[in-house]
Order: structure tokens, then sequence, then C-alpha cells
């Protein structure tokens, strides 16, 4: 409803992770590099992490677009790691087109390795992508490691992807997972939009979407440093004010969003509140609060197991009250 108003031919702040509004800063870029590489020069294991709404799920998306333009590349994309060995492994046959219903475990796996065997033969690259990878579960992991297995002398025959949030790299750093971490061949990580970055993340989408550069500023640079400021420069979150900050600006016919727009916006999303830990002071606290209790216990129990008459006597005495 706000296109018209600013002159707008899209909608530049969708948190859909569009390929087209891809912001190549230098981080980015070398993370699309590096799946892009690995994945050509059959490297075998890649894995690329970063904090939620950082980009990651959009510079994957970029990479299957590029292998979608070639007909030499057969992947399998699974979104959900939250499934058991088996299912993980007919979910992965399933998207390579193999036929994975009632089929046992070692059944699928004779089925993928030969699908893989046979496309590399034909010179032909099969790759596994598995977003959302901090989810997968230990046992999981060591399948998608026996997977690599399959390999000639010079080559990885299967490319493996692993796309996750930094919890990943706690468990690929995890002993027993040391295996699969030695056989990772390219690391990347994306990090949040530093100020200038974020300038020109902003000015970029409006851009994209049909804003007209020489006319007054949407968003002049006072109220980029107050969306920095809210957002922490990750994308998402910037998407988010940005687009609430364009309905808001509409409902008040602003040509200009001011800094107190995106302040009530940041209230209203609550990005000022941080779940803070259970912090060792904390803990101290209550450990003496606890020992603070079990001590009354004590003494109250002490107190009761004494004989009456000792009770009697340490009671307080009620004052007498004398009659005129």
């Amino acid at each position: 409803m706000y296109k018209s108003f600013y002159n707008l031919k899209r909608n530049p702040f969708e948190i859909t992770p569009d390929p087209s509004f891809l912001f190549p800063t230098r981080r980015h870029n070398e993370a699309l590099a590096a799946l892009y590489y690995g994945v050509r020069r059959h490297k075998g294991f890649v894995v690329l992490t970063g904090e939620v709404g950082t980009g990651k799920t959009l510079v994957l998306r970029c990479l299957l677009q590029l292998f979608r333009q070639n007909n030499d590349v057969a992947y399998a994309y699974v979104f959900n790691g939250r499934l058991s060995p088996v299912e993980f492994l007919e979910y992965v046959a399933g998207d390579f087109g193999l036929a994975a219903a009632g089929r046992n475990k070692g059944e699928l796996l004779l089925d993928l390795g030969s699908f893989v065997i046979s496309r590399a033969q034909r010179k032909l690259t099969t790759v596994l992508v598995v977003d959302e990878a901090h989810h997968l579960s230990a046992d999981i992991l060591e399948e998608i490691r026996l997977l690599t297995n399959l390999e000639t002398a010079h080559d990885k025959l299967l490319q493996i992807l692993l796309v996750g949030q930094p919890e990943l790299d706690e468990k690929l750093d995890s002993v027993g997972l040391r295996q699969l971490k030695q056989r990772i061949a390219l690391r990347s990580r994306l990090e949040p939009l530093d100020p200038s970055e974020t300038r020109g993340y902003i000015e970029r989408r409006l851009q994209l979407a049909g804003a007209n550069s020489t006319e007054h500023a949407v968003f002049p640079i006072e109220t980029i440093a107050s969306i920095y400021q809210h957002s922490r420069g990750i994308p998402r979150l910037i998407n988010t004010v940005c687009e609430n900050a364009l309905i808001a600006g509409y409902a008040r016919q602003m040509r200009s969003i001011t800094p107190d727009v995106i302040d009530d916006i940041a209230v209203d999303f609550r990005l000022g509140v941080v779940h803070q830990p259970h912090t060792e002071n904390s803990k101290e606290a209550d450990d003496n609060d606890v020992r603070l209790a079990a001590k009354r216990l004590l003494d109250l129990y002490a107190y009761l197991q004494k004989p009456p008459r000792e009770v009697e006597e340490r009671a307080p005495v009620a004052p007498r009250v004398i009659k005129q």
C-alpha cells in the first residue's frame, strides 16, 4: 500500500531470501565463492555458519540458482534436520528422484551409492545441501560423514554443504565428530553488517525496488544510524524495521522516515529485550540462599528437639497486664 506513495515498483524489504536482492559484502562474496568453488572442485565438505538473520539461506539460494543454470549439477536440498537417520536418507534419496518408500537403510545406501557413482562416471556433479544443519543429530552427521567415503583417488564423488547457525560449529568441534571436522575442506562464516554496509544495504534495496536516488532520501543518514543501532546490522532485522517504518511513514504521510519512528518500531518489536543468561554471580546468590534456608531449617529442627521444659524456659514471657 505504500509503494505508490514512495514511488516504488516492489516491496524492498521482504524477509524472504530473494537472490535478486543479494547485497554483495566482502563476507557474503567470500561465502558464495567458497561454496561454489568447493562444489566445482569436488572438495567434499564445505561448511557455512552465521548468526540468525545474517543471510545464510540467501547465499545458499544464490548458489542453487547458479547450479540450475548448468545441466551437470544435481542436488538434494534438505531444510529440516529434525529427522531420524533413516528418514534423512529417505528424504535425500527422494529428492534425488530415487525410489525411497519402503526401503531399509542398507537398500537406501546402495541406491544412493549407485546413483552418485553413475553420475561421476559421466563427469556429472552430485551435491547434498543441508540448510539449518545445526539441528542435525550426531547420528545423522556421522551418516553424512560416511557418505563421503564415496570417492576416487582424486575426487570426492558426493559434495556436501552444511549451512547453519554457530551451534553447528560447536557440534563440529566436539570430540565425537572430530573425523568429520578433519574432512572439512572449506569453511566460511557470515557476520552482521557494519554501519557503512547497513547504509549501502538499505539504499541498494530501495534502488532495486525502483526508488529514484535523485529525490529526497526515504531513510536519511540519522535514521539509518538508528536502524543500525536497533538491528545491530542483522539483515533480517533491518528488513523488518524498514518494512514497518515504510508502513508507519505512509500512515503519517511522511516522505522521509525520522529516527523517532524507528525507535517506536524497536519498542513494538522488543528489539532491546535480550534474554540474560544464568550468570555465575546469580548462581552464587542462589547457592547462598539455599545454604541460608537449610541453616534455618536445621536451627528450627534443633529447637523442636529440645525438652519441653527447656523450650518453655527459653520461650518469650508475655507482658503482665496490671488492673487498675
